[in-house]
């Protein structure tokens, strides 16, 4: 039996595109399999948002060659946008309009008919938990049933490929995860996903890959795995009930010491053969920890490595701790 690789929903070489002098984009190639999550991920200004817009046909790249479940975006842009969907970072939501109102008339923009439309409203409405709220004016609606709203009337269209522009932006955390959710059933159903954002805990959650864009250009890519082991930084962190003890450990082991907490860092991968490595040496040692906790790389420090930028979530758990 032959195996055929995933069909690529996406693939770019050598995209660049330039605002007078200033480069934006320097020479992106992009390889994203159909039916996975891709994130984006990169500080402000770094050239996420003009991606979207040269891949979604809002705007054309200066250079460079773009297909997009097959189609040359160049040549066809037609047949691209017929094929995705796009929801930005502000809600594309009319205020005025009831939920159900806004899906009907993105229904009338893709010409489904009244009566498919019908039908397809009221599929979208019962998908998204917007049943109850479908008569009442969308201004009305919390932060996350107006991203949910958004979310219906990108998908009226039947997408193949979404392109999501850092869509829980500002959104609590509980709705955050809500739309995770739906992200996550999406891509079930064999959608493909091309998400932004500058919170790398929902990167780490959904994607498949990560791309890490800085000042234009990609300066890594993985899975969010292989992207935590590039950068130094995991460690055991050992806490002693006595000051002996950690005198103890720190003739054996070698480690940085924290006399007033009692403790004693240890360097690491964070990996389970180390943490099993370190345990049979304290066994062995006959030394007696009253803690021990792992700290493994995570993604906030790839992107503080790659990009010299503490990352959103940083930011924003600085902020909360005030």
């Amino acid at each position: 039996m032959t195996l055929h690789p995933p069909q690529a929903a996406i693939t770019a070489t050598g995209l660049r595109k330039s605002f007078g002098d200033h480069v934006v984009l320097d020479g992106i190639d992009l390889d994203i399999p159909a039916g996975t999550i891709f994130s984006l991920l990169g500080p402000n200004g770094a050239g996420k948002s003009t991606i979207v817009k040269i891949l979604s046909t809002l705007i054309s790249a200066d250079s460079g060659q773009a297909r997009v479940l097959g189609h040359d975006l160049a040549q066809d842009p037609d047949a691209v946008r017929t094929a995705i969907g796009v929801t930005g970072q502000y809600s594309a939501v009319d205020g005025l309009l009831t939920g159900e109102e806004n899906l009907l008339l993105m229904a009338n923009l893709h010409r489904l008919g009244r009566r498919r439309a019908r039908r397809r409203t009221a599929e979208l409405l019962e998908r998204f938990d917007l049943v109850d709220a479908a008569k009442k004016a969308a201004a009305t609606y919390s932060g996350g049933m107006r991203r949910r709203l958004d979310l219906a009337m990108t998908l009226v269209g039947d997408p193949r490929l979404i392109f999501l522009d850092e869509p829980t932006t500002g959104l609590d955390p509980r709705s955050r995860r809500g739309v995770w959710e739906i992200i996550r059933a999406l891509v079930a159903d064999g959608v493909t996903v091309f998400l932004t954002t500058q919170y790398l805990e929902e990167a780490d959650r959904l994607a498949d890959r990560i791309a890490v864009l800085d000042r234009g250009t990609l300066v890594a890519e993985g899975t969010p795995a292989e992207l935590k082991r590039r950068v130094p930084g995991g460690h055991f962190r050992l806490r002693f009930a006595e000051a002996g003890d950690l005198e103890s450990a720190a003739r054996t082991l070698d480690g940085s010491r924290d006399d007033d907490a009692l403790a004693l860092q240890i360097p690491g991968d964070g990996g389970i053969e180390s943490l099993r490595a370190l345990l049979d040496r304290l066994d062995d040692e006959s030394i007696k920890a009253e803690e021990l906790s792992v700290h493994a790389p995570d993604l906030d420090d790839v992107f503080l490595a790659l990009t010299g930028h503490p990352s959103a979530d940083n930011n924003e758990r600085k902020a909360a701790s005030r």
